[in-house]
């Protein structure tokens, strides 16, 4: 199993992307959220409060929790997991399962631009909102979950380079 954290705009999802080509099946925390945040009847935009919502409530690891019942319910183990926040949800992945962390590192002028040109209905489009909600990320212990890494990626080149360095990842550590 490999997590995957970063940033919003690091380049989880590009990593998504080259991890599925390699047989591996993908779940994302944030879909987790977006779906919990439709099922409670909020707006998409609001998201991160739902988010924060479910942790006040259940605690730092409830959406490490659900993800795990929708990985059991596969009887599967090469899974990639994308969208961590946390060291609470890192401690449950490490105790219920073989999981292997990859930190993936992105300046914040080049994610703010990335995520400006993503488009996605909870991306933020001024550079304050972008701000408010590293700093909400942040928060929920992202920076700790970054430095927990079992190894970090540098994402601030050019896509091919992001590739080149994923997949000497996967090699020299075998996933």
């Amino acid at each position: 199993m490999i997590g995957i954290v970063g940033m919003p705009g690091s380049g989880k999802s590009e990593f998504v992307n080259i991890a599925l080509t390699l047989g591996y099946r993908f779940i994302s925390m944030g879909d987790i959220v977006r779906e919990e945040t439709v099922r409670k009847g909020y707006p998409l935009e609001e998201s991160g409060k739902v988010a924060q919502m479910l942790r006040d409530e259940n605690g730092l690891d409830v959406i490490a929790i659900l993800t795990l019942d929708k990985i059991r319910k596969t009887h599967d183990n090469k899974f990639l997991i994308e969208g961590i926040r946390g060291i609470k949800e890192i401690e449950r992945f490490r105790n219920e399962m073989d999981f292997f962390l990859i930190g993936i590192h992105c300046s914040p002028k080049i994610r703010f631009e990335r995520l400006k040109n993503r488009k996605r209905d909870d991306d933020h489009q001024t550079y304050e909102e972008f701000h408010k909600r590293d700093l909400r990320e942040l928060s929920w212990g992202l920076g700790e979950a970054l430095a927990l890494s079992d190894v970090i990626i540098n994402n601030n080149g050019t896509l091919e380079d992001f590739k080149e360095n994923i997949y000497t990842v996967i090699k020299k550590y075998e996933l």
